[in-house]
């Protein structure tokens, strides 16, 4: 049984066990470290294979030179093989990636469009016209009430007559002006000196110049 065959399994087993994409690709992964090993190893075989050609064919053994270079033969064969695998192998890989990642996406985006539907499901075209309308119609009768509670009262300018209202503005000036005579008060004094208070004495007056 080959190494894909041991990891992967049979034909049958594998629809059987109908393996996701994530077993799929860390099963890839896993077939190419073992091939890396065994490349590993190959490549040291060819290398030993090489030197025991040139080692015979110093000692004048050919017959074992030979041999060992259809050794290092079958190694290089071997090992472009393997090259081949793991370039078949990587390609798959990459391909299982992108399609779990294309999957994941669609998953998503099955997802939202499902929650967008289910979110649609509950909303009306209509309903939302006529809640619309509804709302401006609202607004409108707020700004009327609005307008109406703020505008004078209806009738407002007959309770008041011009005439009487002259009358009072009349009344009001008059106790104005009274008021500013009350405040100013009684007039001052006029200030007296002693010479007017006092009788002039014609001695004192001859005998005081400045008097």
């Amino acid at each position: 049984m080959s190494v894909l065959q041991r990891i992967f399994g049979s034909s049958k087993q594998q629809k059987s066990n109908n393996i996701t994409s994530e077993e799929a690709i860390q099963r890839l992964s896993s077939v190419e470290d073992l091939l890396n090993k065994k490349q590993v190893h190959i490549e040291t075989q060819i290398e030993n294979e090489k030197a025991n050609a040139l080692k015979y064919s110093k000692q004048g053994n050919k017959r074992a030179a030979i041999l060992a270079l259809k050794k290092k033969k079958k190694y290089e064969n071997t090992l472009r093989q393997i090259d081949g695998t793991l370039t078949t192998l990587e390609i798959q890989r990459e391909s299982l990636q992108n399609a779990s990642s294309n999957m994941e996406v669609f998953h998503v985006m099955r997802n939202a469009a499902a929650a967008l539907k289910k979110t649609h499901d509950n909303l009306d075209v209509d309903q939302v016209h006529d809640l619309m309308d509804d709302l401006s119609e609202q607004n409108h009768i707020g700004e009327e009430i609005a307008n109406a509670i703020s505008s004078p009262a209806l009738g407002g300018s007959d309770l008041y007559n011009d005439a009487d209202l002259e009358r009072e503005l009349d009344e009001l000036a008059n106790l104005d002006l009274i008021e500013e005579m009350t405040n100013i008060g009684a007039l001052p004094e006029v200030p007296t000196t002693n010479k007017t208070k006092e009788k002039i004495d014609p001695i004192r007056q001859l005998e005081d110049p400045t008097f």
